[in-house]
């Protein structure tokens, strides 16, 4: 098939990509290439894709609708798989504008152009952190998200609602799926476990908030991205009445619209201080620790409810944390040349 796929020099759309390639789909690949993290590292995923016929790419910002729109129409994808946003919570706090312009009218462009000529199927990135100050764990699709704590989980939020609301009245096929932090080769430079590994590597201080006591669902990139290709096919349908209701709450699907959230998460939160020893123990070297209070827009903790994501699949993340953790490391330091 034609996929579309945004933020395709991203860390997740990059994985993401790869893994279409292999099964040999023709891939159109759309990036802004902003300044957020370094253009460098972005560069390199995309000259990788690259290597393959099959891959196409195309340098367009979000915010820019003519320019999507030329993309979009000249390719005409089957599926489109919207990974592309303004990511980073603590980024929020620096440059709320960002956020807005990326995630909400970026999404929005895609959705419409979505609604003009309407793919086999429209999947969408949130965020788990869009449960936000919930307290019950672990984090059901069906739990209340609307007590959000940062900018940018209220931008994903939006995005949520924007994208239900389309597929109500278009009746384009969507799935939002909410990822839980991703970790792996290829990363995010302004990820802590990132800023991390870089630091212990050359003998510097790392800022752990709330003394390491914060849990997360730490999920590696492979499985992370083999679950959105495995989606692909879940494609939601439209259903109504009382007892077609009932089918799609059991599917997680909307009972008014062909629309469903999926978590995409690891199911087994993992402490802070334990992940930090876990890149001391690849690295070989021990943290010298600068231990720091929680910061604003930070959850204590994510725990994902992935069974919908294995009823509809079949497939469960299960790649264990040293084995992930070694996995980064080793790519880091081929990368870096350290």
């Amino acid at each position: 098939m034609r996929f579309l796929v945004t933020g395709s020099a991203g860390f997740i759309g990059f994985h993401v990509a790869q893994k279409l390639i292999a099964a040999g789909h023709d891939i159109v690949g759309v990036d802004g290439m902003t300044a957020y993290y370094d253009e460098g590292l972005k560069r390199a995923r995309h000259a990788l894709l690259l290597k393959s016929p099959q891959f196409s790419a195309h340098e367009v910002m979000l915010e820019d609708l003519d320019g999507l729109r030329r993309v979009y129409q000249g390719h005409r994808p089957e599926v489109v798989i919207h990974l592309a946003a303004q990511a980073g919570v603590r980024y929020s706090l620096e440059n709320p504008r960002a956020y807005i312009d990326a995630n909400l009218v970026g999404t929005f462009n895609m959705i419409e152009l979505a609604r003009a000529a309407p793919p086999r199927h429209l999947l969408i990135a949130s965020t788990s952190s869009v449960y936000g100050g919930n307290t019950k764990m672990p984090f059901a699709e069906s739990d209340p998200a609307d007590r959000p704590v940062s900018l940018y989980a209220a931008t994903k939020k939006s995005t949520e609602a924007m994208a239900h609301a389309y597929a109500h009245l278009f009746n384009v096929p969507t799935t939002m799926f909410r990822f839980f932090t991703a970790y792996g080769p290829w990363g995010r430079p302004d990820m802590a476990y990132f800023k991390f590994t870089k630091a212990v590597i050359e003998g510097r201080p790392i800022d752990v908030y709330n003394h390491g006591e914060m849990e997360r669902d730490f999920t590696y990139v492979d499985d992370l991205a083999h679950a959105i290709i495995l989606l692909v096919d879940a494609v939601p349908s439209a259903m109504a009445g009382r007892k077609d209701a009932e089918n799609a709450a059991a599917l997680g699907t909307s009972p008014v619209a062909p629309y469903r959230v999926v978590n995409i998460g690891n199911a087994m939160p993992v402490r802070l201080n334990d992940f930090i020893a876990a890149i001391e123990a690849s690295v070989g070297k021990p943290a010298i620790r600068n231990e720091l209070p929680m910061q604003a827009g930070d959850v204590r903790a994510t725990f994902a409810d992935t069974s919908l994501l294995q009823q509809l699949t079949g497939f469960r993340p299960a790649t264990a944390l040293n084995v992930g953790v070694a996995r980064f490391v080793a790519w880091y330091r081929e990368y870096y040349g350290v």
